[in-house]
């Protein structure tokens, strides 16, 4: 019988991270622990079953024999810990830490404003909220929810839609008093464009091209935004043009702080926003469950 000192569990997925990552650096920033205490739990491990499960060099891992058939029993002792986990606290009490990482405009304007209710209504979930427009890995980030704006680019993901939102192109009345109206796409080339400055899914500017065709403008100018709700700033004090959705900026649009433009010109491309978790609806915690609820019965663009 085994020792109840001995972390089985941590050394198990300490082994399957590192076979799955590649690297120790890698599987500690997954477990959030550091390269070394991952390597002291794998020796443990190999000195406990006195096997070498991983032959490790300076630049690669390389399993062993014993390593590959541990690494598959792991693998599935892992998945069904898991599988318990989602099983049991499905019909549980919601409780616990539900990380929450949001790209910024829908937690500055909707995520934030609506936790006060959703807290109330479920005192026992702690939430962990993290505002980024950047892509993540939801896995890695060790996230139960990721929000996003967009396409979906990883189809192996679970996906719930909350809404669908026009794109559109649009200016400061001060900017465009200074710049001037832009009358076609080729206009550009004589204003500000604001563009992000990461990579995104896809790049450029849409527009229809007059012959029932639609081409793409790579937005040229000299300011870079790290998030959608900075550019929506940055458009709103002047800077210059920017292309956002029109949940995100319709207030501004009612109140003349943001002007459209170009809209003979709009291919009335929409963008999604989705709350994007890993597994599906019936074997979600409850703690996922509950927030996915409230926030698709809660969330209503700003008209």
């Amino acid at each position: 019988m085994a020792r109840l000192d001995v972390n089985r569990f941590g050394e198990i997925e300490a082994f399957v991270r590192v076979v799955e990552r590649g690297t120790l650096s890698d599987a500690a920033r997954l477990l959030g622990m550091t390269p070394s205490a991952i390597s002291k739990l794998l020796g443990r491990l190999e000195d406990r079953l006195g096997a070498r499960l991983i032959n490790r060099t300076t630049r690669r891992l390389q399993l062993t024999a014993e390593g590959a058939a541990f690494y598959e029993n792991g693998r599935r002792i892992l998945a069904d810990i898991e599988a318990a986990e989602r099983e049991a606290s499905a019909g549980a009490v919601p409780r616990g830490r539900l990380r929450v990482n949001s790209n910024v405009p829908f937690g500055q304007h909707y995520l934030l404003p609506l936790l006060p209710a959703f807290l109330e209504r479920h005192p026992r979930i702690v939430v962990d909220v993290s505002l980024t427009d950047r892509v993540v890995d939801l896995l890695e980030e060790r996230a139960d929810v990721a929000i996003r704006a967009g396409q979906m680019r990883d189809s192996s993901l679970v996906a719930r839609k909350f809404w669908q939102s026009r794109m559109v192109v649009v200016g400061s009345p001060g900017y465009l008093d200074r710049k001037g109206q832009p009358l076609s796409p080729a206009d550009l080339s004589r204003h500000n464009c604001l563009d992000f400055g990461f990579a995104r899914l896809v790049e450029g500017w849409p527009f229809l091209d007059g012959e029932g065709g639609v081409l793409a403008m790579r937005p040229r100018g000299n300011a870079l935004a790290g998030d959608g709700e900075t550019m929506r700033l940055m458009a709103m004090a002047g800077v210059g043009l920017a292309r956002l959705s029109r949940h995100h900026i319709q207030r501004d649009i009612n109140a003349g702080a943001l002007v459209p433009v170009l809209e003979d010109f709009n291919p009335g491309d929409e963008e999604p926003v989705h709350a994007i978790y890993v597994g599906q609806g019936g074997h979600l915690p409850a703690r996922v469950r509950v927030f996915l609820d409230f926030m698709a019965e809660n969330v209503r663009p700003h008209a």
